[in-house]
């Protein structure tokens, strides 16, 4: 059996304020801790799991109903966890308070986490295998390569958009600027990923000029007329995959869910689908539905679906 949880929700928040410092290589300064927000359905019979998400990060937010969907119909209770930072969820994995993390940057993204709590993660097998970050501008913009954004600031704002301050994809923006010196000419702006999303939205309208921070797969690179910057020097790191986590022990106490979760599989398409229902066809407050026609229309293709 894991370790006994001997650090409490509540003071969740100042343990992983400091677990961000110990591994803030890149100026990250989320603190955020865990949030109410959650539900549990109740009914479960083979006991329950907490399961650790950020809803801005669409990609955790799709797999996090879906997997809710297909535990609770195994027969578990599932209590959903929103946060606002990776760093806390990290560290919530590691410490026990959050039992599984559905859809982790384990590989590249959010390599100084995993050098951090490794110890007390298990990982429980990647569903995708091309996730990438990357830097990206209006289809209309002249520019089409991240070395093409030198001598052009004044274009820009002098300013590149981007998402949470403990995003691992902001961290690997901050290298990036480094590598193709351009740090002295742009600054990367760091709020949410909903900022980002409407400051885009705002711009692409106006037919402006503007740099963001993104990754694939994303919603966002189909909703709006942009395109990625070409990376010649590699400086936003090379594709990923995205795993399932689970805190140190899961598959043990669980052994029905982890086996279920190590053959959940999708590709560009299934993953695309998933997504675009969970967050613009049915949206906040009806994913569970999202998952309900998501499961109908495509459940056939899986040998891991539980039918409820």
């Amino acid at each position: 059996m894991r370790k006994s949880r001997i650090i409490s929700i509540a003071a969740l928040g100042v343990a992983t304020s400091l677990a961000l410092a110990g591994c803030a290589t890149d100026g990250a300064g989320g603190t955020s801790g865990l949030t109410g927000g959650g539900s549990s359905t109740g009914g479960g019979d083979k006991g329950t799991i907490t399961l650790g998400y950020l809803p801005s990060w669409t990609d955790g937010l799709s797999t996090a109903y879906l997997l809710q969907d297909q535990l609770e119909k195994l027969g578990y209770d599932v209590e959903m966890k929103t946060l606002t930072e990776a760093g806390p969820l990290y560290a919530g994995l590691a410490q026990g308070d959050v039992d599984l993390y559905p859809s982790a940057w384990p590989e590249l993204t959010h390599a100084e986490y995993m050098k951090k709590y490794s110890d007390d993660i298990e990982d429980l097998g990647a569903y995708y295998d091309h996730a990438k970050l990357t830097i990206a501008v209006p289809e209309y913009s002249d520019i089409d390569s991240i070395d093409d954004l030198a001598g052009k600031g004044a274009e820009f704002g002098g300013k590149i958009v981007g998402i949470e301050p403990g995003a691992g994809l902001t961290a690997q923006a901050g290298k990036m600027l480094s590598a193709y010196g351009l740090d002295g000419e742009y600054s990367l702006l760091t709020s949410s990923t909903a900022a980002m999303l409407t400051e885009l939205k705002a711009a692409t309208e106006k037919q402006e000029d503007i740099v963001v921070t993104l990754w694939r797969p994303f919603w966002a690179n189909d909703a709006f007329p942009i395109k990625d910057l070409e990376d010649p020097k590699g400086a936003m790191g090379e594709a990923e995959g995205l795993h399932f986590l689970g805190t140190k022990g899961f598959a043990e106490e669980f052994p029905e869910a982890a086996e279920l979760i190590e053959k959940i599989r999708l590709d560009d398409e299934q993953y695309g689908s998933l997504e675009d229902l969970v967050v613009n066809k049915f949206g906040e407050g009806k994913e569970a539905d999202a998952v309900d026609a998501w499961l109908e229309e495509n459940g056939d293709q899986f040998d891991w679906v539980v039918k409820g």
